[in-house]
């Protein structure tokens, strides 16, 4: 069980994006996520016209590594650690580790 996940609000702890905060996209299997309007660079792409892509610049998001971005607790309003527990039903959660408040419900 990973500590961020598709769907999870982060914050960027460190790089040129640093302090700032967006939604998990995609969790990949080599430790890297892909956080909405993160990490933006150029892309140049030649066109196609069997598959009707327009040549130019294009912008798109590139994967960060998953060390770089901290949960986002919104008690605190910052980014926080995360830990693991077993609830007395049996399920694993992720529990913040400065309040103790639950992530998953």
């Amino acid at each position: 069980m990973k500590h961020v996940r598709k769907g999870d609000q982060v914050v960027i702890i460190s790089g040129k994006d640093k302090g700032r905060q967006g939604t998990v996209l995609k969790v990949m299997t080599d430790d890297r996520v892909l956080v909405e309007s993160i990490n933006m660079v150029k892309k140049h792409t030649k066109p196609n016209p069997m598959q009707g892509i327009e040549g130019g610049i294009v912008d798109k998001e590139m994967p960060l590594h998953v060390s770089n971005v901290m949960l986002f607790n919104p008690v605190i309003n910052k980014g926080d650690r995360v830990g693991f527990k077993t609830l007395e039903d049996g399920r694993k959660v992720r529990y913040f580790k400065s309040n103790g408040e639950v992530v998953d419900v």
